[in-house]
């Protein structure tokens, strides 16, 4: 797009269906590298990536051409797709329905990456539903229980 300048840069959260463990340490680099794949496609910028064992974090620079649900969709339904071609485990890979997106300012990247690489210290002390609740309450997000992803835990 010409003339046009953008500085977008969003985090967004999304979990394995029925909060399993069906994200495999041996599949976790193959899955990141895919899934930057996909980010790069829609010509957006991956800033940092975990794929946890049964939820996903990626901090992306997004190009303004595309919406956060249009990327996310996109991300969730490729990958799905990809992970059961390859089939990792007997059954069929499912992401839960809906994700989290959170935004944030060029001077909190750094922090935010160091975050999302950081995640398999970080879900030593605290659950995915512990982390999840902080960002909708830090970021004061109105949320209704009812509609907030199985836990499972």
């Amino acid at each position: 797009m010409a003339n046009t300048y953008s500085q977008l840069y969003v985090q967004i959260i999304f979990a394995v269906n029925f909060r399993e463990n069906q994200i495999f340490e041996q599949h976790r680099d193959q899955l990141e590298k895919y899934i930057c794949g996909i980010i790069k496609k829609k010509n957006s910028k991956l800033l940092a990536i975990y794929c946890n064992p049964n939820d996903t974090h990626v901090l992306i620079g997004l190009d303004p051409s595309i919406s956060v649900s249009d990327i996310a969709k996109t991300i969730k339904a490729n990958s799905s797709k990809w992970i059961n071609e390859n089939r990792w485990f007997n059954g069929q890979f499912r992401w839960q329905e809906g994700f989290g997106s959170f935004s944030y300012s060029k001077s909190q990247i750094d922090v935010v990456a160091k975050y999302i690489l950081n995640q398999p210290e970080h879900h030593k002390t605290k659950s995915f539903r512990d982390e999840y609740l902080n960002l909708l309450k830090r970021y004061e997000i109105d949320y209704n229980e009812a509609y907030l992803f199985d836990w499972f835990d």
